[in-house]
This record gives C-alpha cells, sequence and structure tokens, in this order.
C-alpha cells in the first residue's frame, strides 16, 4: 500500500483486486448557488463573495499562578522571558461598532434659476471597518427644496483603481470619486483622527466649507423658516415617537417621587367680606411641574374641591389662555424652584402667594443641592373674630336640663353624656342644709326644711322634717331633681346655699339658716377627705374573696396579671377597685403590708394565703388575728422599688429572647453576624455599640439599652460590657436560649 501511493494505477484494468481505496476528505455536499436579492445566482469563491476578513489581535500572557502558598525564592529571582503572542479573530467580532466618520461636500449644477447657479451639499461619509462597507447621508436642511437623508445605501464602494474602497483611501483634503460624483473631505471626528495616528497615518487639518449664494441669502442670514413649535406640534410628535420623548429621563430616574412642598396663604379681597385661603403647593423634582391643592378648615362652606391647579407646567404672570396652535412655552418663561422662598411672594395664577413655611425635606433640598439656606417659618395666623352668640332661652321646666340644651345646641337632639368622672369623685357626698320660708305668712313662720344637694349629678330635693303640735303633714316636700333657681336664672350650684342666701324654686323662696357639720368641712377645705376603716375594709376583703372563689390559688392568678407568681403594689390596688374600695396609696399600702408578712415590698403565695385563711391548727381557744397596723414606715418605698424591679426584670427578659431568637431560630445568622462583627473590628471583643451595629447590619434594628440588657443577662453581671468576647458571647446566647422563664 506505502508503495502503490506514489504509481500511476491509470493503466491498471478496472477489475476486482486491481483498484486502490481512497479516503475522501469532505464527504459534504458544495453550495454552489445562492439567492440575492431574489434572483438565483451561482456563487463562486472571487466571483461572488470573498473569505471571510480575519484581522490579528494579541493573546494575553500566561501568567503563573501559585494560590494561596505564594512563589519561591527561585521563582522570585528567575523571571522568564515572555513574549507577546498573536492570534486571528473575525473583523465582524473585532471590529463591530468601529466607524469612521468624514465630512465633505460636492456641488450640484442648479438650472433655471437667477439666483444661483450650483448648491454646495454637505455630506457624511460613513467607513465600517468590520466589513469595508460605506454608506453617505446628507443632513436635511428645511426649505432647500431637494431630496435629502440617504445619498447611497450601505455597501462595498468601487476603488480608485481596482477592487474595493479601502480606509486608505480616505484622507482629509483628498476627492472621492463615486458613481459619477467627486465628493471633497473636509474634515473628520476625533476618533478617526486617533485610527489613523495609531495607524501611522496623520490626517490633515480641516477644511473650511465653501459658501454658495443660498447659505448666503437674506433667508439664511435672516434663520431658516421652520414652524413655531406649538402645543399641537409637541403632541403630535410625542404620538409618532419623537425623539424629545425622554430628553429629560435623567432627571426623572434621579428625582422620581421627590416632591417639594410650599404652605402658602392667598388673601382673596374679592368677596365681600376678607377671607385668609390656605394652601399647599408642590413641586416636582422629576419634570418641573407644579400643583396647587387648597387647604379647606373646617366650617369653611366652600365645596370640598381640594385640587386648585392640576399638575402641568405653570407660566410666570397672569393666566393666558392657550389653544393648540399656541405657541410653546420656553424653559424661562415657566415657574421654577428659584422663584421660591420662604417670605417670597411669587405670582401664580395672576395672584399673589405668600409663601410662609416648607417642610423639612424642602429646607434640606434647598440647603444640599442649590445652595440656600431657608428663613424660619412665619406666623400668618389672623386673630380670631369673635362671632356674637345669641341668648340661651330661658328654661321651660320640661324635662331635664340637658335634654333642653340639646335642642338648643344641635338640630337633632342628642342624648345627654353623663359626666363619669364627676359622678365617680363625688358619688355620695350630699350636702344638707337648713332653711325656711322667706317672708311667709304667720301660720308657716315656724315651718323647717331640709335641703338636700346632690353634688354627682347636681340634684336638689326638700323634705320637711316632723314637727311636734305642727298642725301640718311633713315629709317629702320636692322630688329630687335638677331644678332652677328663679333668681339667677340658671341651676342651682354648691355657692347658692350659703347660709343667708335666698333661693326660690316652683315659686317658693327659702331663706338659707345652716348647714350640717359635714357640709361646713367641706365647704371650708375645699372638699371633705372620705376615711375608710381599714380593719374592716381588710375583713370585707377577705370574706369577698372568700366567696367569690372556692380556692385560693384561683383567686391569687386572677389578680397576678403577669404571672410571675408575686402581687405587685399596682395589682393590689387593682384587687381593691374590684371590691369596691376607692382607698388612697396610704391606705392600699397599709393594707398591702398587712398581708406582705416579710415586708419585702410584694405579696407572695404563701404570704397571701397565710393572711386570706385561717390556720388549721392552734393552741389557743378562738385565737384572734393580728390587728392592722397602720405604722408601716418606708414600706411604700420598698414596693415602688420592686415593681421598678419587675419591670426592668421583663424588659431584660423581652430583650434576650428577641436578640435570642433571631440567632437560635436561624443558623445562618449565626454565621452573617460574625461576619458584621469581623467587619467592624479586627479584635475578639467588641462594644454593645458595635454589636448593635451589626444587628442593624443584617436587618435586625434593637435599641442600645436592649443590647446591653441582653449582654448583661447572658454574662451574668460579670466583665466589661465595652469589651464583650463576641464568640462566646453568641455561642453562650444560643445556648441559654431556652433557659429563659416566660409567663406562665
Amino acid at each position: 500500500m506505502m508503495l502503490s501511493q506514489g504509481l500511476d494505477l491509470s493503466a491498471l484494468p478496472n477489475l476486482p483486486g486491481y483498484g486502490v481505496k481512497t479516503k475522501k476528505k469532505n464527504n459534504g455536499r458544495m453550495q454552489g448557488f445562492a439567492l440575492v436579492n431574489g434572483v438565483r445566482i451561482e456563487q463562486a469563491e472571487g466571483m461572488t463573495f470573498e473569505k471571510p476578513k480575519f484581522v490579528k489581535v494579541p493573546l494575553p500572557m500566561d501568567i503563573r499562578r501559585t494560590g494561596d502558598l505564594g512563589i519561591s525564592t527561585q521563582q522570585a529571582d528567575f523571571v522568564p522571558q515572555q513574549e507577546y503572542t498573536g492570534t486571528q479573530a473575525p473583523a465582524w467580532d473585532v471590529l463591530d461598532r468601529h466607524v469612521l466618520r468624514f465630512y465633505g461636500q460636492f456641488q450640484e449644477s442648479v438650472v433655471e434659476a437667477n439666483l444661483e447657479n450650483y448648491r454646495t451639499r454637505q455630506c457624511v461619509i460613513l467607513y465600517y471597518l468590520e466589513d469595508d462597507t460605506c454608506h453617505i447621508t446628507e443632513k436635511k436642511v428645511d426649505n432647500s427644496g431637494i431630496p435629502q437623508g440617504q445619498l447611497i445605501r450601505r455597501h462595498r464602494f468601487p476603488g480608485p483603481s481596482d477592487g474595493y474602497l479601502s480606509w486608505q483611501d480616505l484622507n482629509v483634503g483628498g476627492e472621492l470619486f463615486i458613481y459619477g460624483r467627486v465628493i471633497q473631505i473636509l474634515d473628520c471626528d476625533d476618533w478617526t483622527r486617533q485610527f489613523f495616528s495609531r495607524m501611522d497615518m496623520d490626517q490633515a487639518p480641516p477644511i473650511c466649507a465653501d459658501e454658495d449664494n443660498f447659505s448666503t441669502s437674506q433667508v439664511k442670514m435672516g434663520g431658516a423658516p421652520h414652524q413655531p413649535r406649538t402645543y399641537e406640534k409637541v403632541f403630535r410628535e410625542v404620538q409618532i415617537g419623537g425623539g424629545h420623548i425622554n430628553a429629560n429621563m435623567q432627571q426623572f430616574m434621579e428625582w422620581d417621587r421627590k416632591v417639594c412642598r410650599f404652605y402658602a396663604v392667598f388673601d382673596d379681597v374679592s368677596l365681600p367680606q376678607f377671607e385668609r385661603r390656605p394652601f399647599e403647593i408642590l413641586y416636582f423634582l422629576a419634570d418641573d411641574t407644579i400643583e396647587i391643592r387648597e387647604k379647606y378648615p373646617l366650617n369653611c362652606g366652600r365645596d370640598p374641591f381640594p385640587i386648585f391647579f392640576r399638575r402641568g407646567k405653570l407660566a410666570k404672570g397672569r393666566v393666558e389662555p392657550l389653544g393648540p396652535m399656541s405657541r410653546h412655552k420656553k424653559k424661562d418663561e415657566l415657574v421654577t424652584l428659584d422663584d421660591f422662598e420662604v417670605g417670597g411672594s411669587p405670582e401664580l395664577l395672576g395672584s399673589r402667594f405668600f409663601i410662609y413655611d416648607v417642610d423639612p425635606f424642602t429646607r434640606e433640598y434647598f440647603e444640599r443641592e442649590l445652595g440656600r439656606v431657608l428663613g424660619p417659618a412665619e406666623d400668618v395666623r389672623l386673630p380670631e373674630r369673635t362671632v356674637p352668640r345669641p341668648k340661651t332661652p330661658p328654661y321651660t321646666g320640661y324635662g331635664t336640663w340637658d335634654d333642653s340644651m340639646g335642642s338648643v345646641h344641635h338640630i337633632a337632639p342628642k342624648p345627654p353624656k353623663p359626666d363619669f368622672v364627676k359622678l365617680y369623685a363625688n358619688e355620695g357626698k350630699i350636702l344638707r342644709f337648713t332653711a325656711q320660708l322667706y317672708d311667709a305668712k304667720p301660720e308657716d313662720a315656724d315651718r323647717m326644711f331640709i335641703l338636700n344637694f346632690h353634688l354627682f349629678d347636681d340634684t336638689l330635693s326638700i323634705h320637711e322634717p316632723p314637727q311636734r303640735n305642727l298642725g301640718i303633714m311633713t315629709g317629702k316636700f320636692l322630688e329630687k331633681g335638677i331644678h332652677l333657681n328663679q333668681i339667677t336664672g340658671k341651676l342651682f350650684q354648691v355657692s347658692d346655699f350659703l347660709p343667708g342666701n335666698v333661693v326660690k324654686v316652683y315659686n317658693r323662696e327659702f331663706e338659707i339658716l345652716d348647714m350640717d357639720e359635714y357640709t361646713r368641712k367641706y365647704l371650708e377645705q375645699g372638699g371633705v377627705k372620705r376615711h375608710f376603716d381599714l380593719q374592716a375594709v381588710l375583713e370585707k376583703l377577705r370574706e369577698g374573696m372568700r366567696q367569690q372563689y372556692p380556692l385560693v390559688r384561683d383567686i391569687f392568678r386572677k389578680f397576678d396579671a403577669d404571672h410571675d407568681g408575686v402581687l405587685t403594689m399596682i395589682e393590689f390596688k387593682q384587687a381593691l377597685a374590684k371590691w369596691g374600695f376607692q382607698v388612697t396609696e396610704e391606705e392600699a399600702m397599709t393594707i398591702m403590708a398587712y398581708f406582705d408578712a416579710r415586708k419585702d415590698g410584694q405579696i407572695s403565695y404563701n404570704e397571701f394565703c397565710d393572711a386570706l385563711m385561717d390556720e388549721d391548727y392552734t393552741t389557743v381557744m378562738m385565737k384572734q388575728r393580728m390587728p392592722l397596723d397602720k405604722d408601716i414606715g418606708d414600706y411604700p418605698e420598698r414596693a415602688r422599688s420592686r415593681l421598678e424591679e419587675g419591670e426592668e426584670r421583663e424588659k431584660v427578659r423581652l430583650a434576650v429572647k428577641a436578640i435570642g431568637g433571631i440567632i437560635y431560630e436561624h443558623s445562618a445568622t449565626f454565621t452573617r453576624i460574625l461576619k458584621e462583627l469581623a467587619h467592624l473590628t479586627h479584635e475578639s471583643h467588641v462594644t454593645c455599640l458595635q454589636i448593635k451595629q451589626a444587628l442593624e447590619g443584617i436587618g435586625k434594628k434593637f435599641s442600645l439599652t436592649d443590647v446591653q440588657r441582653c449582654v448583661s443577662y447572658v454574662l451574668q453581671g460579670e466583665g466589661d460590657l465595652e469589651k464583650v468576647e463576641y464568640v462566646p458571647f453568641l455561642k453562650a446566647l444560643v445556648t441559654s436560649f431556652h433557659d429563659l422563664s416566660s409567663k406562665r
């Protein structure tokens, strides 16, 4: 077989055993036809297409990878000499979007015109390096009368001699011959100059463009005629997708939902009665639009339509009616943020608005972004107007006084609301006065009356005590109720019953003679303090608790609100209030001290049982309980300190349970906190403030006091709070999470 490869076997007969099998390199079927612009043609390399364009690119140097071990001494001393190697890559990948831009001009004859013989047309030549294609465009000129835009579509231009146009054939100052036209290249952009400089082909300086009669005509000197920018034109451009839609997109992305709020007032003098109307001016930083809202005060009588000016661009000065063909306002003709300041009076919609204050965000924005410090807020409140009120009509006597006044104050009368504070404070308090008929007849001169004034509901009742040989039926003289003093025209008050005064009710006049001892003390001391027999209160409390619950355990659990096994000062006072004993704090402390045998400021369950239940076995017959000792010394201070300790203990429990639950319930949180603390310090100990910052770094916010409580609980009060070994602390926190005592 090796000899047969070099022999000519064409002379051998084509018979079995005389041939040699050869292996084909490619059995694929060649593509000989292609479809170009709808026409089937035969393609061949060099005739209809060329081989793909490749360019040389350098390969990065191969760097020795040493890992975490570092390099050895020999490797550090011996540095091998490395050379850059290159490879080939397709041009469509390497030179993608690399375009050379040249600016040129060419002249075109103008026939049948007496002002010009030719016109110079400016164009742009774009050369794409990825596939060596070009295309030429011309900028549109208004009123030129020439179809402009794309002059020659993108394709490979024929070269100056043979073949195709290349980038070496384009030079500033040179000429480009293309399809019968001669284009003079005047200039190129900066990137094109840099590209040619790297290729050692520096471009010539730019050439000034020629001027023709059209460019120097009066029309051109006066400005190119154009259609005015109207609201209708802006709307149509946006509707068809105009390029200016996202002109302020950067401003929108940065300041969206950021609004400056100004508080202003407007003095409305157009009405017969002067009125100061409050407003809010909202300036939207995203698109420089303004919205004005009116803040309606209570009972202003206006319809609830707060939008005074809908959000939009606002022009300066007076209001002008605008239509679709009106000229579009320029930026300097619109109201901007520079027109607002505290104490200023900008003219908006033809009216002067006085700005008296702004919100905190607006003050911060002006100081940070605009460099302006706004002035302090100004007081624009008007003095309250005195509105004359009609006189209250006289009481008719039908129904109660509150019911009658409900018809005066309301169109639809409402049931009167009782004063529960007054009822609670004056429960059972009755002032009693003795009186006789004023200017009475001789047969009524000896009659005596007792006036009872009930403080909790201001009611009055009169009764006549029995007298011997009077000859008149005594007893109830006036039913209890709210009555009117006919002399003053008002309801009865305590001051009306002072001795020597005369009161008149139902056309009967009474002269006040005297009062009882309780009433005298109440008027002299400004109120009589209610005294309780504390021994009787204690017995009633003990008996009431026994009757309501069969077991002492149920009684204790009923009043132990926080279920901590002890009754504090507040819980014991609530127990007394439940049984209806409105005692003072001193009296409550006296009774509590009787229950607290150890006098430690709180009542335990055993102490409560001993005070409530009788002894099972006594050595003395008919043993009496210890009397109530009213000398309790500093027991109230100890009770308050115990209460504060309980509140602090509950705060510590909640703080440890909250922080420990985060680490215990989520195992990944332990590692996250370790990383946060490692970022804050390189030492093994941290402060409580750093622990708080680490918790905030993982999205959990706690106060510094709660963190200190948690650290003190875990460390059992040992160690420095400013030097906490955070790894043992976190481990101990996870370990002791289930050791927390919770409420039962």
